[in-house]
């Protein structure tokens, strides 16, 4: 074998393994900002899913405060909220968000409040019936978060600051840097 194919060889070998990871790195790359896309766009509908829901309780909790006769067509835009709900959010705001319809369905069974009636309930805060439903969305809208941040390829799965701009902490390959 000839003495000078061997540098040759080495540099060829050498451009291909870094050719190769170059590669592999911009491929894991963009898999993981298509995750982080896929993941935002889940994101989007359940936050206006959640707005609507969060309107739509609204008027219907002030309706059953103030009258006894049930608005049927606001309980019927509610409970198809939740229905959405149901394929969309996880158990706990599900369960939350069922609980509510329940309270305001049981509020238009008791006596019309008085404004004197709805300041007792502010003071006590008994007129929040929103607050274990914002929780519960809060905590689900933390666990997609933690799920945007895991590494790519299984392994140790450590909770990194995920940036909040697309590019903010990458190099112009895409890769994350620290």
């Amino acid at each position: 074998m000839d003495i000078s194919i061997v540098p040759a060889l080495a540099g060829l070998t050498g451009a291909a393994i870094g050719g190769l990871t170059s590669g592999i790195t911009s491929w894991f790359a963009q898999k993981t900002q298509s995750r982080v896309q896929l993941l935002a766009q889940d994101k989007i509908p359940r936050q206006e899913l959640y707005k609507e829901f969060i309107e739509a309780a609204t008027q219907c909790y002030a309706d059953a405060l103030q009258h006894e006769k049930p608005d049927i067509p606001g309980l019927v835009n509610l409970y198809g909220k939740i229905g959405r709900m149901r394929v969309l959010s996880s158990p706990r705001v599900l369960a939350s968000a069922e609980q509510i319809g329940q309270k305001i369905i049981n509020m238009y069974l008791e006596p019309n409040k008085t404004f004197f009636e709805l300041r007792e309930m502010v003071n006590k805060n008994a007129i929040d019936i929103l607050g274990t439903f914002g929780e519960a969305c809060r905590e689900e809208f933390r666990s997609l978060h933690m799920f945007e941040s895991w590494p790519i390829g299984g392994g140790h799965r450590k909770k990194v600051r995920y940036p909040r701009f697309p590019t903010e902490g990458m190099c112009s390959s895409g890769i994350r840097v620290a």
